[in-house]
């Protein structure tokens, strides 16, 4: 079998398919065959790669070339000279800054070479809708080995004595999960995997179900067998249509080759699983309410116990892990509880995955082992902040998580750390922020998710959230009062004590940590009336800084509302009785010429220019 010398690998995650890399992998196909190329140059659209920041993303393997933000115009000259010449194109690569390497590979860069990959071991490189190529990288070994030599109880000891926590957010010891639904006699018993994933700006879930469903299949499978389960779900949003395709593609594979099914691999296990689609409401991430929505009803939480694993999906014994936690359950069982315990911290094992996005240099997924400080995944993985501005603070843990400042920089990432500091590990988004933000403005847009999110069926969630939201909206238009910040204090506790479910009980995280590391900029708010990051537009003036204005014009094209006053080469100004605090002027301008201020000595010097 004649084997092909070079693999072309394009990233098909969904970040680098919004930005063609479809096309790309066509183009790339039709210029293989147009130069004869086909017996030596295989194409293969992969899962997500996790540099999602550079799409789209093609690696030339075995040559490690990682290329980036490719045009279909430049795949004739890439073909050419690469694939033909032998010369790779830096001019399309990604050079890491300061790089004096001639030819850069993917192992120089500072994004993958610091990371640990175990969950996301094929990402990037093999096709996620081909089951043998899954195989071929030790795929389903774990099952048949837990299949043919393991008893259900020697499968959880393991999973115990691994230290495997849930990765959706409260961080639940798996084993003892499992072990729960295994003492559980009442039949049928179920299985689900949590891919509902709401949190803004996080893609974990997502992009393992597009770049290595089977791995997720295979842990469901070693899962139902631990506890006695017959049926499984994997719940997925509507909006993630490339991870439903993929997981479809998966199950009918798994089917077809006898992973699925009756007598799974000539055993006598019986397991199958079904996808249901999600809406997309936020608290479907807790588990009673995504049993709700999977049963077609409303997805409400409700009081436990009895908790899902006694009396869960269709009042049966069901065991609900998220997307990841499932994910990480081969790689246990393949190389055993101590390798898995031998990563992390002592009270926080394995690696974890986070999607990186915000104010940061190199936006995209990254996993690392528990204890990774902060520092490290911000400035060494993420490349640091743009445009040479200062860190201000990260939010971690999603919409209920904590925004923690620069004093924590060197804080070690594992559970206990985090709810320390005021934040929580969550399911993994990590949002940087920079000198630009406005704590109060981010505090004031979680609450406003939170509380629309809310399933309203307790009160102190319900009007707690609502109440929140609307001091908070007060504070960012000015009209705030000295006393509302201990109201907001009150209001934070109240709706953390008295909530059923995790929703309410940390939609008060936004408030506390924004308060304990930023009061300063409530007080400034409330007592100045000013907005230090230029943020909040009711306590906000643009006004053109005359040494840095070149009178170029740019921001009187993109004002909306012909406020700009001046010509070519001349200074201009800001008409405040027109301007509607757009900020249309200063994204434009390349000089920052164009401030957003609240000091009224400024504001009387441009009035008097």
């Amino acid at each position: 079998m004649k084997q092909p010398r070079t693999h072309l690998l394009v990233c098909a995650g969904t970040g680098c398919v919004s930005c063609g890399s479809f096309q790309i992998k066509e183009a790339l196909e039709n210029e293989v065959r147009k130069r004869k190329l086909q017996d030596e140059v295989v194409v293969v659209a992969t899962g997500c790669n996790g540099f999602c920041e550079k799409g789209p993303i093609l690696l030339v393997q075995p040559d490690g070339i990682f290329y980036q933000q490719l045009k279909i115009e430049d795949i004739p000259r890439l073909v050419e000279e690469h694939l033909i010449k032998g010369r790779p194109i830096k001019k399309l690569m990604y050079v890491p800054p300061a790089k004096t390497t001639p030819i850069p590979k993917m192992k120089d860069i500072e994004f993958f070479k610091h990371q640990r990959l175990i969950v996301l071991r094929n990402r990037g490189r093999i096709d996620p809708e081909n089951v043998e190529e899954y195989i071929g990288f030790d795929g389903y070994e774990a099952l048949a080995k837990a299949l043919t030599e393991m008893s259900p109880e020697e499968i959880i000891d393991i999973i115990t004595a691994s230290g495997l926590r849930g990765r959706g957010g409260a961080g639940f010891p798996t084993g003892k999960k499992w072990a729960a639904g295994r003492r559980e006699t009442a039949t049928p018993k179920y299985l689900i995997c949590n891919g509902d994933e709401g949190d803004p700006g996080a893609f974990m879930d997502r992009s393992i179900l597009e770049a290595d469903p089977h791995a997720v299949l295979e842990g469901m499978i070693i899962g139902a067998k631990a506890i006695g389960a017959e049926k499984g779900y994997i719940y997925i949003r509507k909006e993630y249509p490339l991870a439903l395709k993929r997981m479809e593609i998966a199950i009918r594979q798994g089917r077809d080759y006898g992973l699925l099914g009756k007598g799974i691999l000539g055993t006598s296990f019986d397991f199958d699983v079904e996808i249901s689609q999600g809406a997309g409401a936020f608290v479907s991430g807790e588990e009673t309410a995504l049993i709700a929505a999977i049963e077609g009803r409303i997805a409400s939480p409700r009081q436990r116990p009895p908790y899902p694993a006694q009396q869960g999906l269709w009042n049966k014994p069901t065991v609900i892990n998220n997307v990841e936690t499932w994910a990480t359950v081969p790689n246990i069982i393949r190389r055993g509880a101590k390798w898995f315990a031998s990563l992390g911290t002592e009270t926080s094992k394995g690696t974890k995955i986070f999607s990186l996005v915000g104010k940061i240099n190199n936006t995209g997924l990254v996993e690392v082992p528990m204890g990774t400080k902060l520092r490290d995944i911000i400035y060494g993985i993420g490349g640091g902040i743009p445009d040479g501005r200062k860190f201000k603070a990260i939010q971690i843990g999603g919409p209920s998580g904590g925004c923690l400042p620069t004093s924590k920089l060197d804080l070690p990432i594992d559970y206990e750390s985090l709810t320390e500091a005021g934040a929580m590990m969550g399911s993994g988004g990590m949002i940087v922020m920079d000198d630009k933000t406005c704590m109060v403005d981010v505090a004031k847009y979680f609450l406003n998710f939170l509380r629309d999110e809310s399933c309203g069926k307790c009160v102190s969630c319900r009007e707690g959230t609502q109440r929140m939201w609307e001091i908070v909206r007060n504070i960012s238009e000015g009209k705030g009062k000295p006393s509302d910040l201990a109201v907001l204090e009150e209001l934070a506790v109240a709706c953390k004590d008295a909530s059923m479910c995790a929703l309410g009980q940390t939609a008060a995280n936004p408030v506390l940590s924004t308060l304990r590391y930023f009061r300063h900029e409530f007080e400034t708010h409330i007592l100045e009336k000013r907005c230090p990051a230029g943020v909040c537009v009711n306590l906000i003036r643009y006004f053109v800084l005359p040494d840095k204005c070149t009178g170029c014009l740019a921001c009187k094209r993109a004002c909306p509302n012909d406020c700009i006053r001046g010509t070519l080469r001349e200074v201009h100004l800001i008409d405040q009785s027109k301007c509607i605090k757009c900020g249309a002027c200063q994204e434009a301008c390349r000089f920052e010429a164009i401030e957003a201020h609240r000091d009224t000595a400024i504001v009387v010097q441009e009035e008097a220019r």
